[in-house]
């Protein structure tokens, strides 16, 4: 069947991207998208300009628990004193305004696209080698009263695109939190070690026996529940374990 030639103009119009695009902007006009962060209209959840401004993770941190240094250190008082138990931290911002909006937005009221918005972020945010050797991934577990309270594991939910995009297996039962601990955000610091004391059990310690675990979760902030999942994690057999971790807060 021959074609119109409107229709063979339109059929070019489409092989060359051009029509889709078209479709994509008006789409956008039509639903009203706008940047979470400054409110601008925007296609996408971040804008580019909040982007730059916010979440271009420049800044010189600690390899083992990625708290901002100052100058060309290469890793903070703290852990050369008092090594963790994970091997090394990344993070793609710091957890300070406006950024942590974002976080609260996602944790606390199920933004849930956020979330892939975070894994893209911090898989740009990680050097290629730190990972390569990585087998697989797991996220920070919640306690079971927390996932029923919540509807989802916001940490769960930053793994998934990472693990689809690296091609890693997400092992969703290979940790779980058996004590509904209080939130760390709500103990003073010297009660947070304490309270992290006995919360995870692992479940396959199968998979991780000489293996490099990465582990996902939205936030960072004294590092007691990644340091107890690590420990965790160590003594079953792991070889290596690695923090991914959206936000970290700027100072302990």
């Amino acid at each position: 069947m021959r074609r119109s030639v409107t229709q063979r103009i339109a059929m070019k119009f489409f092989q060359q991207g051009f029509l889709p695009r078209a479709i994509d902007v008006m789409a956008t006009q039509l639903l009203g998208s706008s940047c979470a962060l400054c409110g601008k209209h925007h296609s996408g959840l971040l804008c580019q300009a909040c982007r730059s401004r916010h979440l271009v993770n420049s800044r010189t941190r600690c390899r083992r628990c990625a708290i901002a240094l100052p100058g060309a250190q290469t890793c903070c008082s703290s852990c050369a004193a008092n090594p963790p138990s994970f091997d090394a931290s990344f993070t793609a911002a710091d957890y300070a305004a406006p950024t942590d909006a974002l976080v609260q937005a996602l944790k606390f009221r199920a933004h849930l696209p956020l979330a892939a918005e975070f894994a893209d972020l911090l898989m740009t945010a990680v050097p290629h080698e730190a990972v390569a050797s990585a087998t697989v991934m797991m996220a920070a577990p919640l306690s079971a009263e927390r996932i029923a309270q919540r509807g989802f594991n916001q940490a769960h939910e930053i793994a998934k695109p990472m693990a689809r995009a690296w091609r890693l297996p997400l092992a969703t039962e290979l940790c779980v939190r058996v004590r509904n601990t209080e939130p760390q955000s709500s103990l003073p610091l010297a009660q947070r070690r304490g309270n992290m004391r006995g919360a995870f059990t692992l479940m396959r310690r199968d998979l991780i026996v000489g293996q490099h675990v990465l582990l996902v979760d939205d936030v960072m902030t004294t590092g007691e529940t990644l340091e107890a999942l690590a420990a965790t994690l160590k003594r079953n057999g792991a070889a290596r374990v690695t923090n991914l971790v959206f936000a970290r807060t700027p100072v302990r």
